[in-house]
């Protein structure tokens, strides 16, 4: 089914709906449970996939001949291992297969996850760089430069 990765999509109804019917009912069941775990994400094509990015990316999806590819990244794989069990699976990815419902409940646990692990990612790195900033102390007031040499290195 991914014959169709030549086309280049925008969004996601688009790409959806270059499936037959029964896979992209599927799919638009996945979009919508991950949409309501994650209310505040942005829904986007990357890879030329749909994908939800809330503070970088939080999952993405795909369709194929026998499976819907499910992609929460390698954390979101290992922290719900005992509950793929009955999935093919790979380090960032779980494949569900067609002939069976999809697991929306365990989808929605993940993303959450994901939401909560971006969102932590994400206050981390800013107060890390926070700590960066010249020029700032950590009250967060501004240091002042008190050096009595002028820009020539001059008194």
């Amino acid at each position: 089914m991914r014959s169709e990765s030549a086309r280049k999509f925008i969004v996601g109804a688009d790409y959806l709906s270059a499936f037959p019917a029964n896979v992209s009912s599927m799919m638009e069941d996945l979009r919508i449970t991950i949409r309501r775990a994650a209310p505040q994400a942005e829904e986007i094509i990357s890879y030329n996939m749909p994908a939800f990015k809330w503070h970088g990316i939080l999952v993405y999806f795909a369709g194929y001949k026998n499976h819907i590819g499910f992609y929460p990244g390698a954390s979101g794989i290992a922290m719900f291992r005992n509950e793929l069990t009955g999935y093919k699976s790979a380090k960032g990815s779980v494949q569900f297969p067609l002939d069976k419902p999809l697991p929306l409940r365990l989808v929605t646990k993940i993303v959450k996850f994901r939401v909560k692990e971006n969102l932590e990612m994400s206050k981390r790195k800013r107060d890390k760089n926070k700590k960066r900033i010249p020029g700032i102390l950590k009250t967060g007031r501004i240091k002042l430069n008190t050096s009595s040499k002028n820009k020539n290195g001059n008194d």
